[in-house]
């Protein structure tokens, strides 16, 4: 009886083994293919010739794409765009979680409420525009920056983090040692909280180095646009050129067209890529503490 409960948990954890090995390709895949499909000749993608290597190595996609003068400025511009806004994000969600975790803080209710109602009723595109412009934040920095870095789903997840993981207990040993509440949040309360700190910075920072439209919206300065704003533009261009094209200058433009969009995809990705391995522990952490308590 006991060596056949062995053999069934063996069996078990190898379909357990097995199904998780196949969930991990399903999503490793797909990625692998596009950064193969961009350093392969796309009638071989096309033709389904490239399966695990490229049959043979084309990089003019790329050639073609870091060939335009303004590229690494707008790279520069994301990454910019991408650590001052996490920066002022982390301080703007965090703060405001902890405040609303805080159960002896006149109007708490009331401000949650204030809070969460832009969850479910937007402003709209022209009177944000509005507000944006009255600020004189327009065809600027900050605007990039600064308009957009409240969230209300990032502050109630900091929130339900600081009421299940900081012990009321602390904070009073705190009161007792004389502690301030801003002491307190600066040397309790932000170094006991990494994981959601982490949470927050990763979802923030993905979102501003993914974010083209309020570049398109609220921009005009061509040195101001981030990369991805410019990677839409260029392959914008791509397909007006190959509609006025004929013949074998079309196909050509074709081919050429499916490999930037290919590279295009590796280089607004790969950095996010490269971050995410380090947050990981975190972000399972934090995500997991929001979705239980929350």
């Amino acid at each position: 009886m006991k060596r056949k409960r062995l053999t069934q948990d063996v069996f078990v954890n190898i379909l357990f083994h097995l199904i998780a090995v196949i969930m991990i390709l399903m999503v490793i895949y797909p990625l692998w293919f596009v950064i193969i499909a961009s350093f392969s000749n796309p009638a071989d993608v096309a033709s389904g010739k490239v399966w695990i290597w490229p049959k043979v190595i084309d990089v003019r996609g790329y050639q073609k794409l870091f060939e335009q003068s303004q590229i690494w400025k707008s790279y520069l511009n994301t990454i910019i765009y991408t650590l001052v806004g996490t920066f002022v994000a982390l301080i703007v969600n965090i703060s405001a979680g902890y405040a609303m975790s805080r159960k002896d803080m006149p109007g708490r209710r009331w401000i949650n409420l204030f809070y969460v109602i832009p969850m479910f009723v937007n402003g709209g595109l022209i009177p944000t525009y509005l507000v944006v412009k009255g600020f004189g934040l327009l065809d600027s920095f900050w605007v990039m920056v600064i308009p957009f870095s409240v969230s209300t789903y990032n502050i109630i997840v900091a929130r339900t983090f600081f009421e299940s993981s900081l012990p009321e207990s602390l904070w009073e040993a705190a009161q007792i040692d004389g502690c301030s509440t801003l002491r307190y949040f600066f040397s309790f309360a932000v170094p006991l909280s990494k994981a959601v700190i982490a949470v927050v910075g990763l979802w923030t920072a993905v979102g501003l180095w993914n974010s083209w439209f309020n570049a398109l919206i609220y921009l005009q300065n061509e040195n101001l646009i981030p990369l991805q704003l410019l990677l839409r533009r260029i392959l914008i261009a791509n397909e007006s050129l190959l509609g006025a094209a004929t013949g074998t200058m079309a196909q050509e433009l074709r081919q050429l067209s499916d490999m930037m969009k290919y590279g295009s995809i590796v280089v607004s990705t790969l950095p996010i890529m490269m971050l995410y391995p380090f947050l990981q522990k975190y972000f399972n952490q934090g995500v997991m503490i929001g979705a239980v308590k929350g």
